[in-house]
C-alpha cells in the first residue's frame, strides 16, 4: 500500500483539513487512515493512506504553500 507523508504541516491542521487538501488535488481517491507524528512539534508530519490506489496528488503538494508552511510531501510503500 502507498502512503503519502506531508511534512511541515500547521500546528493544530485537523484530520479532515488535511483530508480536504488531498481531496482538492486528487478528488477520486478517499483517505482511509491519517497517522500523526507530531516530533518536537516545530514541524508536525502525518501519513496519509489511500489503500492501493496511486498518488497522483504528489507532485502538486510538494513545495506547496498552505496554512503559512510550505509542505513536504512524498510516498512511501507499507
Amino acid at each position: 500500500m502507498e502512503r503519502l507523508w506531508l511534512g511541515n504541516i500547521a500546528p493544530g491542521t485537523t484530520d479532515d483539513e488535511l483530508k480536504a487538501l488531498v481531496t482538492k488535488y486528487a478528488p477520486d481517491i478517499e483517505c482511509t487512515e491519517i497517522l500523526r507524528v507530531e516530533g518536537d512539534g516545530s514541524r508536525p508530519a502525518a501519513s496519509l493512506a489511500f489503500g492501493n490506489r496511486p498518488l497522483d496528488a504528489l507532485p502538486k503538494l510538494n513545495g506547496m504553500y498552505w496554512k503559512e508552511r510550505r509542505l513536504s510531501a512524498s510516498t512511501t510503500l507499507a
